[in-house]
């Protein structure tokens, strides 16, 4: 079988506990190469043969995994952060549906949340924004028409930008002609939860610069929105005159 494990942001104890046990047992693993921390791979038994799928083609992923099948033989397909967002784990999901060959996805934490974390933020606050749009700046790899950078900025909402740092400039240009001002919160988190981790605050017109300042050229995320400011209002949840079904408000 093939087991699709998402290895967490960076950091190697927020990979699952289900996932670090498919690592311990697996007789191969295909890891997704500088974006996986490589103290994961340390837990791989002695004899399991390891892969770094950057230097990789699909086709011989798949050659590996067919392999190994027919050995009768594990797989541990290691994504970085969670393998839904960004992770090309469709196509080798389709091929292996083609092959009758089974495989399984364990989740693991993605970056957008290490980076939550390391800002010490919350994506959605009471009367500032409940929607966070995860997306990516468009560039060798096209984006749909309507998902333009400039087409979602129009709202206004929390933004986490994936794969888009070398294209800073143009994301700063295509968030002002969006919602944002040049006033807007923004920040940039390296290698969320790595022991390298950096954050750079800044706002949407000085999120070129200040990246180039901090030295960032890669594996970081842009984050943007009001979000990071510091107004924001009170949550119902645990207001004492909001009923739920669990507790009455008290009267105003």
């Amino acid at each position: 079988m093939v087991h699709f494990v998402g290895a967490g942001p960076g950091a190697p104890d927020l990979i699952t506990q289900r996932g670090a046990a498919l690592l311990q047992t697996a007789d191969c693993i295909i890891y997704a190469g500088s974006l996986v921390n490589p103290a994961l791979l340390g837990l791989a038994k002695a004899d399991c043969t390891i892969y770094n799928s950057a230097e990789m083609t699909l086709e011989q992923v798949l050659v590996v995994m067919r392999e190994n099948e027919a050995a009768h033989k594990t797989t541990v397909r290691l994504h970085t952060g969670d393998p839904c967002l960004y992770g090309a784990i469709r196509e080798q999901m389709d091929a292996l549906d083609a092959d009758g060959i089974p495989y399984e996805d364990t989740p693991g934490v993605s970056s957008f949340c290490g980076a939550a974390a390391a800002l010490n933020a919350e994506y959605t606050l009471p009367g500032v924004s409940q929607t966070v749009i995860i997306t990516r700046m468009e560039g060798r790899t096209p984006v749909p028409e309507g998902e333009r950078l400039t087409s979602l900025a129009v709202h206004g909402a929390t933004m986490v930008i994936f794969l888009s740092i070398g294209l800073v400039d143009k994301v700063q240009t295509a968030l002002l002609q969006g919602a944002y001002t040049e006033a807007t919160p923004a920040a940039v988190v390296y290698k969320a939860t790595w022991p390298e981790q950096k954050t750079v605050h800044c706002t949407v017109g000085t999120l070129a610069a200040s990246t180039r300042a901090a030295g960032i050229t890669k594996t970081a995320l842009i984050v943007v929105g009001d979000f990071l400011a510091a107004q924001y209002d009170r949550s119902k949840l645990y207001d004492p005159t909001f009923t739920t079904e669990y507790r009455k408000g008290a009267p105003q």
